[in-house]
């Protein structure tokens, strides 16, 4: 996947996104135009024909100072802000019209006028988990969540979840220690982790994964982020699965937001006692499918996940030459059949003959087919899926191989 570019005008998004009101005719606006610098030349009968209102039409026309930043709860130097941290490696800005915007989020109701990435955009398009409950979990919580969260990042699936105190951290921390992906969604800017103490686990998860926010850099938390929030949370992910949750609880809002976008919702039961397992059974009532291992979870969002490579697919280009076989099995010493052999395909894309000639017929961990490589860990997780699903590679425990 081609990695996204800064906006050629962040001034020009800012003012869009400091314009309020419906997302939806700015999306339709910036569909028209293609980016927000264009969206903002063509102009107030440009804008109206778009569908905008009296109100976001004078917010466009005025120039965007201090005063609109802070009705946004953004801080006063917004916009020097966002040229500073662009400026940076690993940060990246996905406007609506963008082809980097992420399929599954572009399909959810209400997404995001834009991204702001810190670290590894293409995960995005990976399939994914949210993984989300209590901010104060039992000893137990907390374990399932980390042993969910693992045997989840072992299958391929990356863990999208809050960066929040108690399921949030114990998820995103097992994703990172099994070399798994893993993707915060902030209710903050990029920049800022929420709770405080998160900082240097945020800093883990934008260099080794992703961290999101529909937040210019430097906005602080506030109380209406976090519902909003949610609806990311679960834009991006094939499907949701609650640990524990009270009766009234943000992971409940995830669920429902979940279950909006037409996606898969999940709950693991609890104790009677327990009252943080009161959600998760009042979940399950309502149709969540209630499971008991990371495999039942998987083992559901295959048919999604194969779908979301197909668009994948035709993101990259259409990368495999159709009609290859899979490779055969060679003999106990790795040498080819005497009969029934396979010339080794020839990929029309160059990356995809690179991981093909750094796998093998044993398991190879992602760090050895980075190194060997040379692509990113998001990038060889996207290939991977598409080999995986043509049936040319396997998975084991997180290791890849040449199917057999």
């Amino acid at each position: 996947m081609t990695r996204p570019n800064p906006s050629a005008d962040p001034l020009a998004l800012l003012s869009l996104l400091a314009a309020g009101g419906s997302s939806a005719v700015r999306r339709t606006l910036l569909e028209q135009h293609g980016d927000a610098a264009s969206a903002l030349a063509a102009g107030v009968s440009a804008w109206t024909a778009a569908g905008l209102s009296p109100q976001q039409i004078a917010r466009l026309r005025a120039p965007p100072d201090q005063a609109a930043w802070a009705a946004m709860g953004w801080p006063a130097d917004t916009h020097q802000r966002l040229i500073a941290w662009l400026d940076q490696a690993g940060h990246h800005l996905i406007e609506w019209a963008s082809p980097d915007y992420p399929a599954l989020l572009r399909r959810a109701p209400n997404p995001p006028l834009a991204l702001f990435v810190a670290g590894e955009p293409g995960l995005l398009w990976h399939p994914a988990v949210a993984v989300v409950g209590s901010r104060s979990p039992t000893p137990g919580g907390r374990d399932n969540a980390a042993d969910f969260a693992r045997a989840l990042a072992r299958t391929g699936l990356a863990v999208v979840s809050g960066l929040a105190a108690g399921i949030d951290a114990a998820a995103h921390q097992a994703a990172l220690a099994a070399a798994g992906l893993t993707v915060a969604v902030l209710g903050t800017g990029p920049d800022l982790a929420y709770p405080r103490r998160h900082g240097e686990l945020l800093a883990r998860i934008a260099a080794h994964g992703a961290v999101v926010s529909e937040y210019p850099p430097g906005t602080a938390a506030r109380a209406e982020h976090f519902p909003s929030r949610n609806r990311i949370l679960a834009g991006l992910s094939l499907g949701t699965l609650v640990i524990e949750a009270a009766e009234r609880s943000g992971a409940l809002i995830t669920a429902r937001l979940s279950a909006e976008c037409g996606r898969e919702v999940f709950a693991v039961p609890g104790s009677i006692h327990n009252p943080l397992a009161r959600g998760c059974h009042r979940l399950i009532r309502e149709g969540a499918g209630l499971v008991e291992s990371a495999s039942e979870v998987a083992a559901a969002l295959a048919p999604l996940a194969a779908e979301l490579a197909d668009g994948l697919r035709r993101r990259l280009g259409a990368p495999i030459k159709p009609g290859h076989a899979a490779v055969t099995d060679g003999g106990q010493d790795g040498s080819s059949p005497v009969s029934g052999a396979v010339e080794p395909p020839d990929f029309a894309d160059p990356d995809y003959q690179s991981l093909w000639n750094a796998l093998g017929h044993d398991p190879t961990g992602m760090d050895q087919l980075v190194e060997r490589t040379g692509l990113t860990t998001a990038e060889l997780s996207s290939m991977l899926l598409v080999m995986e699903l043509e049936g040319r590679v396997a998975a084991l425990h997180g290791r890849y191989f040449r199917n057999r």
